[in-house]
Parts: C-alpha cells; structure tokens; sequence
C-alpha cells in the first residue's frame, strides 16, 4: 500500500531542492503534484483539499536554515500534516477493571471482519497476556460461524457460539457464562453479522447487539480496497450504529491507500489496528507517525525492530554474535538466522519498514529477495550436516551432488558458497552485526 504515493511524493520533493526560501511560486506545483497525488490514491476530494490549504498555509514564507533544504522542511510539512489526517496519536484500548473488557466487530461483508476478529484475539492472546474468548454471533453468513471456529483452532483460541438465528442471545449466554466462571474469558470479542451493503435490518440488528452487549470498544472493519466510498460508507455505519474505532484490513495488497486517509478525517474516529497479511500474527496496532513516515518513505524502524524482538531470542542472537566474532559462524547457522528472518514477514514488508525502502522494492523485480532465499534454503538443506558446519570439505563432487538435490546449479551453488564465505568475513569485522551484515552484499544482491 501506498508504494505509488511513496514514488510521486519523493519526485516532488526533490524539485524542491537548492531553494533558499519556500515561496508561493516555486511550491506552487508541488502543491499541485501532492494534490493530484492524493487523489490518484482514491483520497477523497474534500479531504485533498483539506489537506493541501493545509500544507500551503504552513509552507508559504518559511525560512530553511542553513542545516535544512527546503525540501527537508516540505517533507516535515507533509509528516506533519498526513499524521494529523491519520488522527495524530495511536488510540488506546479503554481500561477495564473487575470484568471482562467487551469488543464488538462490525462491517460490511467482504470487509474482512471474521479474519480481522481471530486476529485481535491472538494479538491479545501472545502481545498482551490476556485470555480472548471469540464468540460467532454472524448467524445472517452461511459458514461464518464455522470459519471463525476454524480461526480460532489455529492458535487454540477460546471460541463459543450456539445453534439458532437470534444472534443477541448468542451474546447474551456467552456473556453469562464468563460472569458464571462457565467459561475463562477477560476479553469478549463478538463477531457480528455484515450485509453486501448497509440496510436498515442490518443496522437495526446492531443496534440492539450494541444495547444487549454494552461494548467497551466498538469496531468497524474497513477494507482499504474500497476506494473512495469507503470514507462515505464508513460515515454512514457511524452515524446510524456508530463505533469508536476501526480497522483497515488488506494493507498488504496493492491498494492506493485512500481509505486510510480519508477516515479519520472524515469520521473523526481512529483506526485501531491494520491488517497486513494472511497469518493471524499480520495485524498491528496503528501508530499514525509511524505511517505517515512510511508514506514519506522515512521507514518505521521502530515498528520493524519491535517486529524482531518478538521473533529473535535474545540469548540465540548472543550466542550467534560471539560466533562472529570468532570467525566460527557456520552455514548451519546461517540457515537458522534466515528462518527467524522468515518470521518477520515478506521482504517487501521488511523494505517498506527501511528509509528509502520504497525506491529499493522499485529496483528489485518482484519476488526475486523470496526466491533467491527459497534457492538458498534448498542448497543448504542438500548439504549434510557436516558439509554445513565445514564448507571447506565441499569439493567438486559434493557441489554437483547438492546441486542435484537441491534443483539448482553448480555456479548457483558456487555462488552461495562465495558469498557466504565473503559474508563470514564482513561479520566477523563487524561485530555483532547479525544476518543483517551477512545480508548486506552477499546473496541478496543483484546479479
């Protein structure tokens, strides 16, 4: 998402630069190309407009320091101002004490709300210690109270629903059977029935869910497909229902992104979590600077290095750093680092999350990082143990037998081997530097 805004934004703030003085006539186009930008990426008009009087009002006349091109001082503009159409600060799950905290899931069908349901659950389960009980109150979708079930049993996630249509009562014996200790639970998430399109049944129908339920955090699930109607949609489920939040699902496609910046604007209500891929681990708390910084092509650091520490064991990663550090780094070891890298997520999502990412994901064809590391898992995996902890021993006859096993070729298996050892090297003056330095100019890099 947003990687054609990242491209067309980063153009108009290099013409920007070598000026001494941010004026009306030199910031004129690119007030122009932010605004076309915008709205290339299904962001609804008023909120462009919005947005760009904005941005002009807080550009004309600035003075840039000496240590600060204008075009460093337009981008602060454009942080600024996308993090304030994003909602400025990331919203907080209420506090609740002494009962379970109550979580209401709405939308339209399609909009992902099921998926996004378990995965809350799970973020609540392995991110915040708590116990999620998920209760399938769709009864209007043939199969959604059976797919849920099915989420669920994924992550041995507590699940309740019963037999009948009358999904308020569903609520109602779930919500008994916590009070009565006959089920463990201090989060109640409630998936909820959706329609193709709002109806007055089905706001009618969420209505008294909302009044039966009495939920402490309301959510309404938001493609970020949707395009420009998504935004009106969203408006109009709030006005009649209402919620206090949302959640945009589908951030890993090649949505424009419009709808997550029309939103909030519009709604004045903030998006809680993003969906960004298929795993119930691919959802995350939205944090607005930090997309906003995204957009930009800043990177989110932070968010990637938060991504690690739950991936990588500390003690592992010291134990992998005093290898490097005497020399005695092994592929066995290598391929034990690739796997916890796996873990982070595609590597178009790790770029995404690195300064300057976006112009890196331009360079590489597509999917070529995923299978350069699929044909190096292969090769290793050819390799006996031995072959892997010494790869001096590796001689003409072994590289043909792992090229063999492993469907690559002989160069391909010279090349890895090459690389490693170039790699093992670069690492072992580094320090502790980890797969990064071994990353960096080895196996990764174009042919």
């Amino acid at each position: 998402m947003f990687s054609d805004l990242q491209e067309r934004l980063s153009k108009t703030v290099k013409n920007l630069k070598g000026l001494g003085k941010i004026r009306e006539e030199n910031i004129a186009q690119a007030i122009d190309e932010v605004k076309e930008n915008l709205l290339a990426s299904d962001v609804q008009y008023r909120v462009v407009q919005s947005f760009v009087d904005s941005v002009k009002e807080k550009a004309l006349g600035l003075d840039v320091s000496t240590n600060v091109d204008p075009g460093q001082q337009f981008v602060k503009i454009l942080f600024d101002q996308l993090r304030e159409m994003l909602g400025e600060n990331a919203a907080e799950i209420p506090p609740v004490h002494g009962r379970p905290l109550k979580v209401l899931m709405m939308g339209l069908q399609g909009s992902g709300k099921t998926t996004s349901s378990a995965k809350l659950a799970y973020m609540f389960k392995h991110e915040l210690g708590r116990h999620p009980l998920l209760v399938a109150a769709d009864t209007a979708r043939p199969g959604a109270r059976e797919q849920l079930q099915k989420l669920a049993e994924k992550d041995a996630l507590k699940f309740y629903t019963h037999e009948g249509d009358d999904s308020r009562l569903i609520c109602k014996n779930a919500l008994s059977k916590v009070e009565g200790r006959e089920l463990l639970g201090d989060v109640l998430i409630f998936d909820t029935a959706g329609r193709l399109a709002i109806d007055e049944l089905l706001m009618k129908e969420l209505q008294q869910l909302k009044d039966a339920v009495k939920p402490d955090l309301s959510l309404y699930v938001l493609d970020s497909m949707a395009g420009q109607s998504a935004a009106n949609v969203a408006l109009e489920f709030f006005n009649k229902v209402g919620f206090d939040g949302l959640v945009l699902t589908k951030t890993d496609s090649d949505t424009r992104g419009g709808a997550a910046l029309s939103v909030y604007w519009t709604t004045k209500k903030p998006i809680y979590f993003v969906g960004t891929g298929e795993k119930l681990s691919d959802f995350e708390k939205l944090y607005p600077e930090r997309l906003a910084s995204r957009i930009l092509d800043m990177g989110d650091v932070v968010s990637l290095v938060e991504q690690a520490q739950k991936v990588f064991d500390e003690k592992q990663a010291s134990k992998m750093a005093s290898k490097m550090k005497k020399n005695a780094f092994t592929v066995e070891d290598f391929a034990e680092q690739m796997n916890m890298i796996k873990k982070l997520g595609s590597m178009d999502k790790i770029l995404g999350m690195l300064p300057g990412g976006a112009k890196i994901q331009k360079a590489i064809p597509a999917g070529v990082p995923e299978k350069e590391m699929v044909k190096i898992d292969a090769i290793i995996k050819s390799m006996t143990p031995r072959e892997r902890r010494n790869i001096q021993i590796i001689d003409g006859s072994r590289r043909r037998r792992i090229a063999n096993g492993s469907g690559t070729t002989v160069t391909d298996v010279n090349r890895f081997l090459k690389q490693f050892v170039e790699a093992k090297k670069m690492a072992s003056q580094l320090g502790n530097m980890g797969l990064g330095a071994l990353m960096k100019g080895s196996f990764m890099q174009q042919r």
